[in-house]
């Protein structure tokens, strides 16, 4: 796994006890801390410059940098590089082998059901196509002109960006996207009974005004939509 999902966090132990809650299995206690669902790789970074992104690691990262840098500003970091894309999301590109050996076929799925990769809102869905094409990320569905269109990369890590205005809901830059379609009710159930602040209650898209699909947020900020479809 050379692709790991970063949370930042003023308080480690209150992140972890969010991810325990919902049953998300703790792969690595610290330097670094990590969680997963058995699809995506959480790291919980306590350090104070940490930001919620995505952070991307190979050994050497030369040939990719030299392009982005014609696109949009590249830092030289410890170990690596930082850019953002034109939607503020941080990614990093760290110069190392992948830090997760761990055998995530064994992991079972978190209380929040199938994760489905991250969703991005973008002003400009063709820069953004741009800047992750050439993280190694290819389209699987959707268009532009649709106003949506998905992408996924080697380790199906799934990204998916949606123009201003196309989601009636609140939106965090970046979130992470669950779809489960008619189990989401007894989901959103189960994220109530453990005690998970709900951040929005989503009734837009049913017409008998039921809640079928939820946001909540973990510690750090980083936004997760729990939706049907």
């Amino acid at each position: 796994m050379n692709t790991i999902l970063q949370t930042p966090t003023n308080d480690l132990n209150q992140s972890l006890i969010f991810y325990k809650q919902l049953n998300f299995k703790v792969l690595s206690k610290e330097n670094p801390t990590l969680v997963s669902d058995g699809k995506a790789v959480i790291e919980i970074n306590p350090d104070r410059f940490a930001r919620a992104g995505v952070k991307f690691y190979k050994s050497d990262w030369s040939s990719t940098v030299e392009k982005l840098k014609k696109i949009t500003n590249v830092l030289s970091i410890e170990h690596g590089y930082l850019l953002g894309d034109n939607n503020g999301v941080w990614i990093y590109l760290m110069e190392s082998n992948s830090t997760v050996n761990f055998d995530l076929g064994e992991v079972e799925n978190s209380t929040l059901g199938n994760f489905a990769g991250l969703s991005l809102e973008t002003t400009d869905i063709q820069k953004s196509i741009e800047v992750w094409e050439i993280l190694g990320f290819s389209k699987t569905m959707g268009s532009v002109e649709q106003g949506w269109v998905a992408y996924e990369n080697q380790d199906k890590m799934g990204v998916s960006f949606m123009q201003p205005n196309s989601c009636p809901h609140l939106f965090f830059n970046p979130s992470m996207t669950y779809f489960n379609g008619k189990n989401n009710l007894e989901i959103i159930a189960k994220i109530r009974e453990v005690g998970i602040p709900i951040t929005e209650e989503i009734t837009h898209f049913n017409k008998e005004g039921i809640v079928d699909n939820i946001i909540i947020r973990d510690p750090g900020g980083y936004g997760f939509f729990i939706f049907s479809d």
